[in-house]
């Protein structure tokens, strides 16, 4: 029975390479319908509805716990169904374009490149261009500062946008992965520590913390790894627990190693100043050469989660069947 073992392992294959180079080859195409974007509008409508009077923490967490628990077994039955109902590679389809739309590789860079350019053009077109990447005020940063939120995004992201969505797939499946992406979407949106948000996205930004800590030290590690730095390895242990953020310290300690850099500062969220701890010691100008690198180094890491993925699908994971 081994060829039905084979027949199971490129099954789980194909349609996470097929998804993969989709988004390498082409990213996120401007105007085309996004899973995100549909959750982005639920999570909205949720905290407009939900996100007042008294236990807002309960009520936070419930809704937090049944979207992400209702986008896995969401996709779990719509694979189910399209295995069952069509035919196993209509199943194989779905999972193809679910990695495509869950994986961020290429849009990511795009976005930081276009920062990069903008802001060598213009400030307030920088300003204007990096305000689509990060949550804090970008209105008065200067072109360093711009340059300096491109590269600390390129870094956070290059786990959230590939490696984490990767790692889960390869745990879970697509479900798992989408999953995830909902785990994300809602931190990104309601996990504030804002008056308005600290009570109703509490639990939101916990999960996500979970969800995080295994993908962001493994997306250092394997940064360090495919640049050559790994002699570095202590300066990302030094500087990645002095985020405010559990997770999101280590890949922008990994990078600020990598161009012998420093990041953070402080920076403006919803109108209040929020110190975050340096991360690095060398504060120095960035040049397009510092982004080339910074993107060679985004590119290398991918590669390497992917043929890491790709090992853990040829051993037999997901051992849970998700789809």
């Amino acid at each position: 029975m081994s060829w039905i073992s084979h027949s199971l392992v490129l099954f789980r294959l194909i349609p996470f390479i097929g998804g993969w180079m989709a988004d390498r080859l082409v990213g996120d195409p401007e105007g085309w319908p996004h899973p995100v974007a549909l959750f982005g509008k639920i999570i909205g409508a949720g905290e407009r509805a939900f996100n007042k009077g008294a236990n807002r923490y309960l009520k936070g967490s419930l809704f937090s716990f049944l979207l992400i628990a209702g986008v896995f077994l969401a996709c779990h039955a719509l694979l189910v169904c399209a295995s069952l109902s069509f035919h196993p590679r209509m199943e194989a389809l779905f999972v193809g374009i679910g990695v495509f739309y869950c994986l961020a590789g290429k849009t990511l860079i795009r976005e930081v490149q276009g920062v990069f350019e903008a802001v060598g053009r213009n400030v307030e077109e920088g300003r204007e261009r990096l305000s689509r990447i990060v949550g804090r005020d970008t209105s008065s940063l200067s072109p360093h500062e711009i340059r300096t939120a491109a590269l600390e995004s390129l870094a956070e992201n290059l786990n959230d946008g590939v490696v984490a969505p990767m790692f889960w797939f390869a745990l879970l499946g697509l479900p798992g992965m989408m999953a995830y992406k909902m785990i994300n979407t809602l931190d990104s949106m309601i996990g504030y520590k804002t008056e308005r948000y600290y009570e109703f996205g509490q639990a939101a930004a916990k999960i996500d913390d979970v969800a995080n800590y295994i993908p962001a030290r493994l997306t250092a590690y394997l940064m360090l790894f495919v640049s050559g730095n790994w002699d570095k390895l202590g300066f990302v242990k030094r500087f990645g627990p002095a985020h405010e953020s559990p997770n999101a310290g280590y890949p922008e300690a990994a990078l600020a190693a990598i161009l012998d850099c420093r990041f953070g500062g402080t920076h403006n969220y919803f109108g209040r100043p929020v110190e975050k701890p340096y991360i690095g010691v060398n504060e120095r100008p960035f040049s397009w050469n510092d982004l080339q690198r910074a993107i060679q180094v985004n590119n290398h890491t991918e590669l390497a989660m992917g043929i890491l993925v790709i090992l853990l699908l040829l051993a037999g994971f997901p051992y849970i069947h998700t789809g």
